[in-house]
């Protein structure tokens, strides 16, 4: 059983064999993105407007997944870059820089849509507050690993630098979920807790439903977009072996 493990995950390893796998993925991952974005969009619509905010609060269903998401990126990316500084799995090195450049997206994403959301709400633009800030250093991390891996010539050493970079930026993860915690700040506290009980829930099923929709249907998005990139990353590494010479060739 062991082997048969071992086996498996050095087929997975495969550059090759994530190539034509992924390829037969990315149809199911799109389609799952539109599925759930759509009722999910729609419920977002059709949920009561927020006692205190009214209807401006929408935008929750936007910028939550999103900040949700620029975290969840960056931890895939520094497990990665462990992956690759232990194993040297050339995967993990690939799926490290394909989703740099989505992670910051969505970290942009989050910041813009607070931005707008804080207006109305807090009277500005922006504020220097504990998770906003955070989170903009989170965006600079993503943008130095772009920078980074772009300006050394030799990928295997840019695969190494990136994959320390992404390491020991992670710390900045807890930071940004704990911050409303651990300093007195603007922003809103926790929105869903595993925690709460009934009575103590911040957010009515009606409005959390839609909320967790985006959340998912934003993975299946991630999931999609990275693997395209990661397939181009990949045959651009492997240009010079044999099956992917076979590759083009019946293309």
């Amino acid at each position: 059983m062991w082997a048969a493990i071992v086996r498996f995950y050095h087929r997975m390893a495969s550059p090759r064999h994530f190539y034509h796998l992924s390829g037969k993925m990315i149809p199911w991952f799109t389609w799952a993105f539109f599925l759930i974005l759509i009722p999910g969009l729609y419920l977002s619509f059709a949920a009561p407007a927020d006692y205190q905010q009214g209807e401006s609060y929408r935008i929750i269903y936007i910028h939550v997944p999103a900040a949700w998401q620029s975290m969840f990126i960056y931890i895939i990316m520094a497990v990665c870059g462990g992956i690759s500084l232990i194993w040297r799995i050339k995967l993990a090195d690939v799926m490290l820089i394909s989703s740099a450049s989505i992670g910051a997206a969505f970290t942009f994403l989050a910041l813009l849509t607070g931005s707008l959301w804080g207006k109305p709400m807090w009277g500005t633009w922006w504020v220097w507050d504990a998770r906003l800030t955070s989170e903009l250093i989170l965006l600079f991390l993503y943008l130095g690993i772009i920078a980074l891996h772009a300006a050394i010539d030799d990928k295997r050493v840019a695969a190494r630098a990136v994959a320390v970079l992404a390491l020991v930026g992670v710390v900045n993860i807890p930071i940004i979920h704990y911050s409303v915690e651990w300093w007195n700040t603007l922003h809103q506290g926790a929105t869903i807790k595993i925690t709460q009980t009934t009575e103590q829930k911040a957010i009515n099923k009606e409005m959390l439903i839609p909320l967790l929709l985006m959340a998912v249907a934003f993975k299946f998005y991630y999931a999609s977009v990275v693997l395209m990139k990661a397939r181009c990353e990949v045959l651009l590494r492997e240009r010079s072996t044999q099956w992917v010479k076979e590759l083009v060739h019946k293309a």
